[in-house]
């Protein structure tokens, strides 16, 4: 394979007038290659002066290793080549480079090397073991000499670091430009996502006083199933049982829950119990949702131009998906006047939309769309938005990421109308917290609340059958299948 690609990978000759094409596509390669340490961390402090002076060299020598690779290598061709192709052909370069300056590097460094420039040349550098470690959930960037991941709900420090912060920099616009987007001092924010749909949000400065700020949500390469998620402890069995019905079933649903407490997750398992027969359009501000049907469309906002035109909000593209006949539409996200329209689309033939929204309780979930709604501007008054939310909306689902780390179902609960100017709500089931370990653990049980939910009687005129053993509220729900 080499051989056959050799004369297409290497430059014969290097043009002086390419000089600058390369120092302007130059990416600094540095990575996470244990034993060479970017710069001194807190558990290094007690390294000698001579190691301390070897990490600092060899974060410069990346940098030449980088250029010298770049002055030899067909900048073409990499796009024709995959990872393990492109790590045959610059390991003889590599370990010329390494025997010429004299080293000390054993095979094992070697090839984490190797891996560092390839991840430098095709992916995103110094996070690209990050995103392959499947036990991450959330990769955060404080700057370019700090950066935290988060697992099993819990924040810890990494080694991982770039050169500076134009390497960081670098990185960010591969990520951004990769989805026709764009971030710089008149545009500091930006939401993107990663090819495998990973959800990215960037601030740089002005706003990030000490440097850019990078967030980015990983999402499993294989979505969690319902089944899963109560394997996990996330939800009980019972309410498995009862969301899939009333998924099923075609009852609007609205998931709300704080920041990284699984809302886009659950979104994600419960569509799987979506009839593929049915066509589904996704809206979102970065699309991120992976809908387990074969008829999807999915639609993405688009920002503003430099000169403030042309951009495209999620209101629009819920006016433009009715026309494109769906039986359901999914939001990834209520978070302004579109609330409006997506309560339109329920109570206009959408039956078993769903989104999700940014609340504590049901209650604020309600409270928020009603302040939504009103900033759509139209003239309409309160009674009237609680009851356009009352007849859209049937189920809310409260997610809840607890202290310890653990994302867990804690209520669902049923809209049954309006009585007077207040929007009626009845809890179906709950999870109580029963106290906390030594360890911080929190511990507690999934309780029916003993009311079952008015869509049920619906349910058996459509053959959709939910054993009444799950709302006996006199025994906690089982976290395993309901006999």
């Amino acid at each position: 394979m080499a051989n056959g690609i050799m004369g297409r990978f290497y430059k014969q000759r290097q043009e002086p007038e390419s000089r600058e094409h390369l120092e302007a596509t130059e990416v600094s390669p540095v990575g996470t290659v244990q034993n060479m340490p970017v710069e001194p961390t807190p558990d290094s402090a007690t390294a000698s002066g001579d190691e301390a002076s070897l990490g600092a060299d060899m974060v410069s020598e990346r940098v030449n290793l980088h250029r010298y690779l770049l002055d030899r290598i067909n900048l073409g061709i990499l796009d024709t080549l995959d990872n393990e192709e492109i790590a045959t052909e610059i390991r003889p370069l590599v370990k010329d480079y390494i025997r010429s300056n004299n080293f000390p590097l054993n095979a094992k460094e070697i090839n984490d090397l190797i891996r560092d420039i390839t991840d430098e040349m095709l992916g995103l550098g110094p996070v690209e073991p990050l995103l392959a470690d499947d036990t991450i959930a959330d990769i955060l960037i404080n700057g370019y000499n700090s950066v935290y991941v988060e697992r099993s709900g819990k924040l810890e420090s990494t080694a991982v670091r770039f050169k500076d912060e134009d390497h960081l920099l670098r990185v960010i616009n591969k990520i951004v430009s990769a989805v026709g987007r764009r971030v710089d001092e008149s545009t500091p924010m930006v939401d993107a996502r990663l090819k495998d749909g990973s959800r990215v949000n960037v601030a740089i400065r002005p706003i990030s006083v000490d440097g850019p700020l990078v967030s980015i949500r990983k999402f499993t390469r294989k979505p969690l199933t319902l089944e899963r998620l109560v394997h996990y402890g996330a939800m009980a069995d019972a309410m498995r049982i009862l969301l899939s019905a009333a998924v099923k079933g075609k009852v609007s649903m609205v998931i709300s829950g704080g920041t990284g407490s699984g809302k886009t997750t659950l979104l994600n398992a419960l569509s799987s119990q979506i009839s593929p027969k049915e066509r589904l359009i996704t809206i979102e501000d970065a699309a991120e949702l992976q809908l387990q049907q074969p008829h999807v469309g999915r639609l993405e906002t688009r920002p503003p131009t430099l000169d403030g035109r042309n951009e495209i909000r999620q209101r629009e593209l819920l006016k433009n998906a009715l026309r494109m006949r769906p039986d359901r539409i999914i939001v990834g996200e209520v978070r302004g006047d579109e609330a409006f329209d997506m309560l339109q689309a329920m109570n206009t033939g959408h039956e078993g939309s769903m989104t999700t929204i940014h609340a504590n309780t049901p209650r604020d979930a309600v409270g928020r769309l009603e302040q939504m709604v009103g900033m759509a501007g139209m003239p309409m008054s309160q009674l009237s938005i609680r009851s356009q939310i009352s007849s859209a909306i049937t189920v809310i689902v409260q997610v809840q990421r607890l202290s310890d780390g653990s994302r867990k179902v804690v209520s669902i609960s049923e809209i049954t109308g309006m009585e007077g100017e207040v929007v009626q709500m009845q809890e179906i089931m709950k999870f109580k917290k029963l106290g906390t370990d030594e360890g911080g653990r929190i511990h507690g049980e999934f309780r029916a609340t003993g009311i079952r939910p008015r869509f049920v009687e619906e349910f058996a005129e459509l053959g959709i059958e939910i054993p009444v053993a799950i709302f006996d509220p006199g025994k906690p729900l089982q976290t395993g299948p309901v006999q």
